[in-house]
């Protein structure tokens, strides 16, 4: 999914104007980035930054964590010197940022520009359980959808007198209605 810098810009501006931080060095990292759209073209936010080979992952001062953190091949940064620097240094590779805050889900700008981690991916992290649920969902709603279908027909089929076709709809729906 692509999303646009301006959606970006948005998101961050909100972020440091709603949202407070333990360490006033995030706050200026966050305005880095808003202020230099090259660097945010290649910024993605995601969920599971550490896994990613280049992330950040930012939390607001009610949660209990480090307020920054980079993570780079697997190695973890506090240093907000150190984290600024590699930013601006290596401002032509993807960033990926992950941004912790209270009720963070309920939030339209957070969900807006939130993309899939291509390190961490959210459909290889569901559990076969949940797939087995969500497909069993699925057939029941198409076998309703189907039996609505055969309703509307064999509906038609008794209003234009065609035997025919009611005793096979009725067949096909009995058939649906047992298996």
């Amino acid at each position: 999914m692509f999303v646009n810098v301006a959606d970006k810009k948005d998101f961050l501006v909100w972020l440091v104007n709603n949202i407070s931080f333990a360490q006033r060095e995030v706050l200026w990292i966050l305005n880095y980035l808003i202020n230099h759209e090259a660097i945010l073209n290649n910024v993605h936010f995601v969920e599971q930054a550490n896994k990613a080979s280049r992330g950040i992952k930012v939390t607001s001062s009610e949660m209990d964590d480090e307020p920054i953190k980079l993570f780079l091949s697997g190695k973890e940064f506090t240093d907000t010197d150190q984290i600024f620097h590699e930013i601006r240094m290596n401002w032509k590779e993807a960033l990926y940022v992950e941004c912790i805050f209270e009720n963070a889900w309920q939030n339209g700008h957070y969900l807006s520009i939130l993309e899939d981690n291509p390190y961490a991916r959210w459909n290889e992290q569901v559990s076969e359980e949940v797939v087995a649920r969500i497909d069993r969902f699925f057939a029941e709603e198409e076998k309703k959808a189907k039996m609505n279908f055969l309703y509307q027909q064999i509906d038609s089929a008794l209003e234009d007198n065609n035997y025919e076709a009611f005793l096979e709809l009725t067949d096909e729906l009995n058939h649906l209605k047992n298996n």
